[in-house]
């Protein structure tokens, strides 16, 4: 009950709370006095009225629910109207009302003007105010007759059914009576909008009461039969249109026909006149439902369907390649039909309706969500009102301009976009730079032609007559102006058909007069007349189809420099357009229907892609290097200590793994998409492969020599686990091309463009499981490799020289694969960071894999001179082991020079004692003295020296070969014998 007292307009007056107060208490106590004592509850005001409670403020009211015995309360009614019925209620004590067996109503007074009549009297019913429902009956005095309606019913509107009539003395009467129409009255009951969203019996009026006037003069049609149109406004309400349905079918005359005007009002009028058997004929109604004989088996009308706009607006749609439509739409049945229509018809053509938004009076929210859902084409099927409402919130929201085309209906009247309307807070300003440009679609409803039709008129003679009765107003404010021909075309279409059926029906003994709601034959032969009606009228050929609906051409226009611009027609019929060729676009052209998206392709960057190359192949010409260094130094001792068979395959595996990054960095600006996934395959086998070959030095070091076979069958076991992973991956889950989008960018020149960036990734369906058994199995390699180098790493040993930086070499790939495989999959993006993370990281490894293990062996060989007495030595080595005879013979021609050496010694040292000895003869001769004391100190001959005696001088007088090679006996008894010490030979043998 609150919210009826919520919507009443009240007149309070302000009053303290203690009245309230007093009120309740008053209550209380008469309900604790009298057990039977009953509260009145708030009742509901009466339509367009309130109540005022007095006492009680507007707070008060809506916290109070029921209302103490005694109180009062008062009806007021808005505006000009007034109460009829009780306007005072008073709560009893049973709590009820007072007077509610009388209804209080709030009704609009109709002029009193009318309850007077000159010579004559005037029976109002019932008694009182003239308000809805009142009934006058007119009659005159003796001596005059009456001219006009005899009764005359008050609307709901505040207005007479029926001109006032008159009172005439039978004398004037008599004198004019051979003067006036002696013919029979046929009588069209006729809805006209005056007003309301689509006012168009502001010209369709005078045009259909031209065309009476013209019928009525014309002596070969309806001779013997006059037309009179009834006519109200209607408002385009189909409320307000029931109520006048009403007031024509049960007000006498009896109409023969009903013309409504707007769809909305005549969709009623049909669906309600089948049961009168009243033929309907409209003028002004499009709407798609009304073609729809089981619904409206007796409607007609002279204005096509609005369904005839929709092959014209497909094959513009198609002209223009637009694949992709919005549309908006008033809530009425006239344009849910025809875009039901719209659709089934854009569908066909393989156009798509991307967005589709309705409002029933506010279309703000709608166009917020074209706006926002980036709609470009759209479809505007509303009133004219309306539509200014819409291109107001255009503006607002900047839906138009180069980027937008609007498709309107054609017959607005020509600058329903400068009339100023209260409901709209935008300038003319505003509204026209809102509409320019856009498309209109209009049923042709003036005869372009210069042909004189049934009415003898050409469609300019009729627009100057028009001109003339509508007493110089402008046609662009003027309401239904372009459906005027088509209201003058109707009467006519009418007339001829009610003229063609008068024969047939005198031939069944009936006549027009006879007319009634209950006589279906002369319904039936107008409607065989009407749908056989074939003649020229100003709005060009007038022809029914099946379902009672104008055929018809279709204008195109378009609004340029604020006025609309014929550029072309379309014949539906034929699919024939005819076009101008003068359509007008803000921009270069027609607009895009939608933000043209360009997909490119993210490809790697050239300069890394060769920069990287560049390293890659300096790598695999370093890794040539090593091998062929390795393998042609393979006889050498030093060579032999470092499992040359494993620096082989770690060589190749490097090699490999460069040989990697080059279809690592091709995409698909080098080769075919079809051919990309066979790449990724390549990349995934050499770089699986490659892991496998550098790991396997790791994996088989050991203290002990290895036998080469064995080193084969390992590695083929490994590249066989390699090959048969891959295999089943390719078979369950094939390598596949996938396409990557990102966020859309807008290039940076003013285009009505956006860029859609796309990459192509390597994938599967299972890729991440895949990927995490080949780095599950890799990383297992990876582990055991550096477990068995930390292992051996305090190894010392001949046969295994460098097992240290095999270890490193290992730790290195370890990392850096460690590294590298989480990265590259957070960067797979990024084509340029990924390709130079993954590239980079395998040059780096391959690089320090090849100077940590090769380098050094070349420095060694180079600094040390030991290639060629490696050489010699190894030669040795091996033909000694190889023939132990060819070694006997070696050592004895050894010891055979090494004998002729000692022998030459000693014939120099003999000699050399012999000159010391004629020394010391000498001087003893000169000093006899001196003689006898150096005699009685010297050495013996035997043992001295001579003083220029060396080790080293004869160490350089042996012969190289046996400056390395050890004694294998020693000649004791020569050597004592001689007087020589072990210390001053070299050793040959150790």
């Amino acid at each position: 009950m609150q919210h009826h007292t919520h919507h009443c307009a009240v007149a309070l007056n302000i009053c303290s709370l203690d009245l309230v107060k007093y009120l309740f208490l008053r209550a209380v106590r008469n309900n604790n006095n009298n057990n039977n004592f009953l509260r009145c509850a708030i009742i509901r005001p009466p339509r367009d009225g309130g109540i005022r409670y007095r006492g009680l403020t507007q707070e008060q009211i809506r916290s109070v629910q029921i209302l103490p015995e005694d109180y009062e309360i008062e009806y007021i009614c808005r505006g000009s109207r007034i109460i009829v019925g009780p306007k005072v209620r008073k709560c009893l004590r049973n709590g009820t009302w007072t007077d509610m067996n009388q209804l209080s109503r709030c009704l609009l007074v109709c002029p009193r003007s009318w309850m007077s009549l000159e010579n004559g009297r005037v029976a109002l019913q019932p008694p009182g105010q003239p308000v809805e429902g009142t009934v006058l009956r007119y009659s005159c005095h003796a001596g005059f007759l009456l001219e006009g309606f005899s009764i005359s019913h008050c609307t709901k509107l505040g207005k007479w059914d029926s001109p006032k009539p008159l009172c005439v003395c039978e004398y004037v009467y008599d004198l004019t009576v051979n003067h006036t129409n002696t013919n029979k009255k046929l009588y069209i009951g006729a809805l006209f909008p005056m007003s309301g969203g689509w006012p168009g019996g502001q010209a369709c009026l005078p045009a259909a009461q031209m065309a009476l006037d013209l019928v009525n003069n014309r002596t070969d049609i309806l001779p013997d039969y006059e037309l009179e149109l009834i006519h109200y406004d209607s408002m385009c309400d189909p409320g307000e249109a029931t109520k006048l349905l009403y007031d024509l079918l049960y007000t006498e005359p009896i109409k023969i026909v009903l013309m409504p005007g707007c769809s909305s009002v005549s969709t009623l009028v049909a669906e309600a006149a089948r049961m009168w058997n009243l033929i309907v004929f409209s003028y002004g109604s499009s709407s798609p439902a009304l073609s729809n004989r089981q619904r409206f088996p007796t409607f007609f009308r002279t204005h096509p369907s609005a369904t005839l706009h929709n092959p014209t607006r497909v094959r513009l749609f198609q002209k223009w390649g637009w694949t992709k439509i919005a549309t908006i739409q008033q809530t009425t049945e006239v344009f849910t039909s025809t875009l039901d229509d719209l659709e089934e018809r854009v569908k066909e053509a393989g156009i798509e309706i991307s967005v589709r938004q309705s409002f029933l009076t506010d279309p703000a929210v709608a166009v917020k969500n074209l706006k926002r859902q980036d709609a470009r084409i759209i479809v505007g099927l509303f009133y004219e009102t309306e539509a200014r409402k819409v291109f107001c919130e255009v503006f607002k929201e900047k839906l138009y301009g180069k980027k937008y085309v609007w498709f309107l209906i054609g017959w607005y009247a020509d600058n329903w976009f400068k009339i100023k309307d209260p409901a709209i807070n935008c300038t003319v300003e505003n509204m026209t730079e809102a509409v320019e440009g856009h498309v209109t679609t209009e049923i042709v409803m003036l005869n372009p032609e210069t042909v004189r039709g049934a009415s003898n008129l050409t469609s300019q003679e009729f627009l100057a007559q028009l001109m003339s009765r509508l007493g110089g107003k402008n046609p662009e404010e003027t309401g239904g102006f372009q459906e005027a021909p088509l209201a003058y075309d109707a009467v006519w279409a009418l007339a001829l058909a009610l003229n063609k059926t008068v024969a047939p029906l005198r031939a069944k003994g009936w006549t027009l007069e006879d007319f009634n709601y209950n006589n279906k034959e002369i319904t039936a032969e107008i409607y065989r007349a009407l749908n056989t009606s074939s003649f020229e009228g100003v709005s060009g050929h007038v022809v029914f189809d099946a379902q009672g609906s104008r055929m018809a051409w279709t204008l195109i226009e378009q609004l340029q420099g604020g006025s609309y611009k014929k550029i072309g027609y379309y014949d539906s019929t034929k699919g024939n357009l005819s076009w101008y060729g003068n359509d007008k676009w803000i921009g270069l052209g027609p607009p895009a229907d939608q933000t043209k998206v360009i997909e490119e392709f993210r490809y790697l960057s050239q300069k890394l892609f060769v920069s990287v190359s560049v390293f890659a192949g300096l790598g695999i010409l370093l890794g040539i290097v090593c091998l062929s260094f390795n393998i042609y130094n393979s006889s050498i001792r030093y060579i032999q200590n470092s499992q040359p068979y494993l620096n082989n395959m770690t060589a190749v595996g490097c090699v490999l793994a460069l040989a990697a990054v080059f279809p690592l960095g091709i995409d698909g600006l080098h080769i075919h998409r079809s051919q990309f996934p066979v790449v990724c395959q390549v990349v995934v086998l050499m770089l699986c492969d490659c892991v496998s070959l550098t790991n396997d030095y790791g994996l088989v070091i050991s203290p002990q020599h290895l036998e080469p076979w064995k080193l084969y069958v390992t590695v083929a076991v490994l590249l066989a686990i390699d090959v048969l992973s891959l295999l089943i991956w390719q078979i369950m889950d094939p390598l596949h091309i996938t396409v990557e989008k990102f966020t859309k960018e807008a290039p940076k020149e003013d285009l009505d463009v956006l860029i859609q960036p796309l990459l192509e990734h390597c994938s599967s369906e299972k890729m991440n499981t895949w990927l995490g058994v080949v780095y599950g199995y890799k990383g297992l390699l990876l582990l055991l490799g550096i477990f068995l180098a930390y292992e051996t790493k305090s190894i010392s040993t001949e046969k295994i020289n460098d097992h240290r930086a095999v270890g490193m070499a290992i730790y290195n790939v370890a990392v850096l694969c460690m590294i590298t495989a989480p990265v590259t999959m957070i960067l797979s993006s990024q084509q340029d960071a990924s390709f130079a993370f993954a590239s980079l990281a395998i040059i780096f490894s391959v690089y320090i894999t090849l100077v940590v293990l090769f380098v050094p062996k070349i420095r060694r060989l180079i600094t040390r001179g030991e290639w060629q007495s490696e050489q010699q030595d190894t030669l040795k080595t091996g033909s000694s082991n190889n023939n132990d005879e060819e070694k006997s013979r070696q050592l004895e021609r050894e010891n055979r020079e090494l004998q002729k050496i000692i022998q030459e010694k000693e014939e120099r040292v003999t000699e050399l004692r012999n000159q010391l000895a004629e020394r010391q003869a000498l001087r003893s001769r000169r000093r006899p003295s001196v003689q006898n004391q150096n005699q009685n100190h010297s050495v013996p001959s035997s043992q001295a020296e001579p003083p220029s005696y060396s080790p080293a001088t004869d160490k350089r007088s042996l012969p190289p070969s046996f400056s390395n090679s050890s004694n294998l006996y020693q000649g004791e008894g020569k050597l004592s014998r001689n007087n020589c010490h072990n210390s001053r030979l070299p050793l040959l043998y150790k």
